[in-house]
């Protein structure tokens, strides 16, 4: 049988307990207070200069791009695939692995054969 539902309490209790000491212990770091201080006065000065985040970014380090679609998504776009079944001659070109033609030879055939059917691959 699993533990009871008094002792899950107690250790959770105690796990809480030695995670309001660290932070105790981190809102005394100096290097902290700094962090805090830096960050309150940049937030003001974007406010008196009508700045965001991004434009801030954008500013620093113009090159990394700070603009395009990719860091807004989080992530790098997809890579163009271009499949081709053997079989039938049937081309397909996708950036997702969810496209429906793709997916159902993949249930047909197996990943790694439908895999193999890549003939090119474009940015």
């Amino acid at each position: 049988m699993g533990q009871s539902l008094l002792t899950k309490y107690v250790a959770l209790k105690q796990e809480a307990e030695a995670i309001q000491e660290k932070l105790e212990r981190m809102q005394n770091d100096p290097n902290l207070q700094r962090e805090f201080e830096f960050k309150d006065k940049l937030t003001q000065l974007m406010k008196e200069f009508d700045k965001s985040a991004s434009d801030v970014l954008v500013l620093l380090a113009p090159e990394s791009g700070a603009t395009t679609a990719a860091t807004s998504t989080g992530r790098a776009k997809r890579k163009l695939k271009v499949y081709k079944n053997p079989a039938t001659g049937e081309v397909v070109e996708t950036r997702g692995g969810n496209q429906k033609t793709i997916k159902a030879w993949k249930d047909e055939h197996g990943h790694d054969t439908v895999e193999s059917w890549v003939v090119d691959t474009k940015d």
